[in-house]
């Protein structure tokens, strides 16, 4: 059974507050190494189990770009956990391949292809654009292969 964030928290807790009442019963060094072990466990534990999460978060996009895409590919893919999985770690290789600029432009130019008329042709038929857009694709294609 997956256990939540919570869960985990409480039982941290609880050995946290029975730490405390064994505080007494420990000489004075013990009591003033416990902060510093339960510091290091915790900062180890987090370095451990973050470790995938940090390197996959190691780019410069604001969690509003990623929490819109997320949403846009799970109306896509569907209302489930396994969806929230699969369209979090999309963004995250897209995050890995491409710049938030280049993803700002990319998708751009996504979007005004979609609009019509003489104005817009310029995102169609322009090389700055036609290659921005392939990136992007191909940014998508990687993403679709790791993670769905």
């Amino acid at each position: 059974m997956k256990r939540s964030f919570f869960h985990r928290g409480t039982a941290a807790s609880r050995s946290n507050a029975q730490g405390a009442r064994n505080l007494g019963r420990q000489g004075s060094f013990a009591r003033l190494a416990q902060p510093f072990t339960l510091a290091a466990a915790l900062t180890t534990g987090i370095a451990v189990s973050g470790t995938e999460a940090f390197a996959a978060r190691d780019n410069d996009y604001p969690t509003i770009a990623i929490a819109d895409y997320v949403f846009g590919c799970m109306a896509t893919n569907g209302q489930s956990r396994q969806a929230l999985e699969r369209c979090s770690c999309s963004i995250d290789v897209i995050a890995s391949l491409l710049t938030y600029e280049q993803y700002v432009a990319a998708e751009t130019v996504m979007r005004l292809r979609l609009v019509g008329g003489e104005k817009t042709t310029i995102f169609r038929t322009g090389k700055g654009a036609k290659e921005a857009f392939a990136r992007l694709k191909r940014a998508q294609a990687e993403a679709e292969i790791r993670c769905f």
